[in-house]
């Protein structure tokens, strides 16, 4: 039994260590055939990105956002790495049955410890492979969040890992039965096996010692070599390769990857589109186009699916699951990386970078991969279908619930700004609103002069700046009114019940008026950057020489010196405005304190400038604009104010705040067709209606949209009640605010003072 348990032992060492370093070689050339990222973008504030991993791994934060595979992971994770020690000591009982490691073997700490995870990691991968055989997929199914993985590698993984706990557990109780002046607090967990084996003799528990050793050697040492066979493997890798991809992370603070999108860059230089580079490419369109960091990403994916549990187009029966396209990606960089290793690429027209002779030795099953188009259909052999790429509405649920932190929607803009800027290949209704933003700065293309026409319906004058005054000095705040605000009707009404509101608590503001344009938002994130970047840069002059400052002569813009510089506060009702002006406008010259109006509303109702006095009865549910809510983590204020409207019940809906689900409307999908599978929007609302609501209530133009367009189709249909309501936050306030004694609500607030700034 000793000589056998060795022997495999050592057989099969020698060949994981092998495998394994050979893969992790590779792995590491493999994520070099990436390009470059923006010198510091990655690497900026170490020792924050360091506190960042640390609490990411040993607090799991990222994992218990689900609580009961949270927990059951998190032994596991930390068994395997602090557990160390009792493969080190399972390679000396196969030489001697009663080996114990020098120093802390005998130390009562480090037994209890060792036994007691020992169990705890088996019971923790027990409970995850019951979670993942009760959720395995149906044939067909879309219900599983493992619908698509690989199964056999999450069973291999998980019960090797239920096997090592149970040889540490089996050893612990071997070494208390061939010791018995050991039991107590030593062997917490084995003394009820160790009591049981006690009739043995000691040449049978010395055998006994060995078939577990070995065992434990073999399990731990042929998943070594089962990696290194498969580097693709990330349900194994992630607990490698992890590490890096959270400490190379977009944002250092440990913040996700939502918000602003990044800069298009080419050879990790931000592209400059008044004067780009020759060699500059624009967007995604081979895998090795993906940066160094985005292909790390595709290698972590841990298969575990909870980006497609959560995803609103994978949920509604598109193509799209965050989760298979990370795994199409990865498995076609692998599938191709013979090639890219050997020296072997394409250039912007479509020649071969490889000579022949570097090539003479690269695999054909590589070589076919590389002519695969990345964006194709079925028939093309793309690796990843267009209805895939356009079904996104970049809502952020995927990254948001990732536990190793991809950065999915970053890589989808990417392969966006390829099939629009190179190869005009989109949704053709999208073109219209690319063509209005063009010509008149919005999506509909209506006149500029039209998005004023909402200020005539009010019976109190709003200054426009340029017009009325003469920058914003005189008022505490800009209020963005954006293109839905202005010029669609069902979205306008929020636009007059906030600047009701606003006039009413005696809060001095202004609007752009014509001289707003459209932020680009839609432009962008369909993957028009050059666009974006052509009207962001208008509206950033505009703000700027709006809040006290100039154009020089080369058109920057520099202070004033002639007139006092006013605080830049911006106030939006628009989620996707805010985001744009807050996040992305940074990186066009633009720094703005920018809010929510429900954060300001709220704000006011504290300070007593609103009260709202009036019931509004009825059984409310509230919807969280993605937007807000996880792209810029603003979930409270509109609660806040809905609970201090009276008469009003608020009912969560099942998927809120972080696990809020989309609209629809977002990722430019506001101006395409949704043809496949069923409506998001409709989706929402029918999880809205199993509440049974008087009042939907939202705090974004475009959910306003995409909502009463759902309710009102379930009215006509009559699967909703005609009396309810979707309207915004600020409508639900205003008619609080207002009472019959006082329709304008603003004879006593005239006087009051005027609010605190927000910070």
């Amino acid at each position: 039994m000793q000589i056998a348990a060795i022997v495999v032992s050592l057989v099969v060492s020698v060949a994981g260590v092998a495998l394994a370093t050979r893969a992790s070689v590779y792995l590491y050339r493999f994520m070099r055939t990436g390009q470059p990222v923006p010198a510091g973008s990655r690497t900026n504030a170490p020792a924050q990105r360091s506190a960042t991993l640390v609490r990411e791994f040993l607090g799991h934060t990222r994992m218990t956002q689900w609580r009961l595979v949270g927990f059951a992971h998190w032994f596991v994770a930390i068994g395997f790495y602090t557990l160390l020690l009792s493969l080190v000591s399972a390679y000396g009982e196969l030489f001697n049955p009663h080996f114990s490691l020098p120093l802390v073997g005998h130390w009562v700490v480090y037994e209890v410890y060792t036994e007691l995870l020992g169990a705890l990691i088996a019971l923790g991968c027990a409970t995850m492979l019951v979670i993942r055989m009760l959720s395995r997929p149906s044939k067909p199914g879309r219900k599983s969040r493992f619908a698509g993985s690989t199964s056999w590698q999450g069973y291999y993984v998980g019960f090797t890992i239920v096997g090592i706990g149970l040889c540490i557990v089996m050893l612990r109780a071997l070494g208390g039965a061939l010791d018995p002046s050991g039991y107590g607090v030593r062997h917490l967990v084995s003394y009820p096996i160790s009591n049981g084996l006690e009739g043995l003799s000691t040449h049978t528990l010395e055998n006994l010692v060995y078939l577990f050793a070995g065992l434990k050697v073999t399990l731990s040492l042929a998943w070594a070599c089962t990696i290194g066979l498969n580097p693709s493997m990330g349900v194994a890798w992630h607990r490698f390769l992890g590490f890096p991809n959270i400490w190379f992370k977009r944002n250092a603070d440990g913040s996700t990857a939502l918000g602003a999108l990044q800069p298009m860059t080419s050879g990790g230089k931000e592209i400059d589109f008044t004067d780009p580079g020759e060699d500059d490419v624009f967007g995604v369109s081979q895998v090795e186009q993906f940066s160094w960091k985005g292909l790390l990403d595709f290698s972590t994916c841990t298969e575990c699916g909870r980006c497609q549990s959560q995803c609103p187009a994978w949920n509604t029966g598109k193509p799209l699951s965050p989760k298979l396209l990370i795994m199409s990606l990865r498995d076609n960089g692998h599938a191709k990386a013979p090639y890219l290793l050997a020296g072997g690429g394409k250039t912007a027209e479509g020649e071969e970078k490889g000579s022949e002779a570097q090539l003479a030795d690269v695999p054909a099953a590589a070589l076919a991969e590389a002519e695969r188009p990345l964006i194709g259909t079925l028939e093309e052999q793309g690796v990843i279908d267009p209805d895939v790429l356009w079904s996104c509405t970049t809502c952020g649920a995927c990254v948001e619930q990732c536990p190793v932190d991809i950065e999915h929607i970053d890589h989808i803009v990417d392969m966006r700004r390829y099939q629009v800027m190179i190869e005009s290949a989109f949704p053709s209704e999208a073109g219209t609103m690319l063509k209005n933003l063009e010509k008149k700065g919005n999506p509909w293309g209506l006149a500029k002069k039209q998005r004023l026409e909402w200020t005539k319906e009010l019976d109190f004058d709003i200054p426009v700046v340029g017009k009325d005054i003469e920058d914003l000095t005189e008022v505490d705040y800009l209020y963005w009114v954006g293109c839905a605000g202005a010029l669609e009707d069902r979205a306008k009404k929020t636009t007059k019940a906030f600047a009701e509101l606003l006039h009413i608590a005696g809060v001095k503001f202004a609007i752009m008026g014509g001289d707003e344009k459209c932020t680009g938002d839609s432009a962008r994130r369909l993957g028009n950057e050059p666009l974006f970047q052509e009207l962001g840069m208008e509206n950033v002059a505009t703000l700027n020489t709006a809040f006290g400052e100039e154009l020089d002569d080369d058109g920057n813009t520099t202070p004033d010196s002639r007139k006092p510089k006013s605080a830049k506060k911006i106030v939006a009702t628009c989620p996707h405005c805010l985001n744009t002006l807050g996040n992305e406008y940074p990186q066009l010259g633009g720094d703005y304190e920018v809010i929510h109006h429900t954060q300001l509303l709220q704000h006011l109702v504290d300070d007593g400038k609103l009260t709202p006095v009036t019931p509004v009865e009825g059984l409310i549910t509230y919807h969280d604009p993605c937007y807000l809510g996880r792209h810029n983590k603003i979930y409270t204020p509109p609660r806040e104010i809905i609970g201090k409207v009276p008469g009003l019940r608020n009912e969560e809906m099942h998927r809120h705040k972080e696990r809020g689900f989309c609209c629809g409307a977002g990722g430019a999908r506001m101006w395409m067709e949704e043809r496949i599978g069923k409506r998001i929007n409709d989706e929402r609302v029918d999880e809205a209606l199993s509440l049974n609501p008087d009042i939907v209530s939202t705090a974004c133009p475009f959910c306003l949209v995409m909502l009463t367009d759902s309710v009102n189709g379930k009215k006509n249909d009559g699967k909703a009640k005609e009396s309810i309501q979707v309207v915004d936050v600020a409508q639900l306030l205003l008619d609080s605010v207002k009472t019959p004694a006082d329709p304008a609500g603003e004879a006593d607030l005239a006087d009051e003072p005027e609010p605190e700034p927000v910070k």
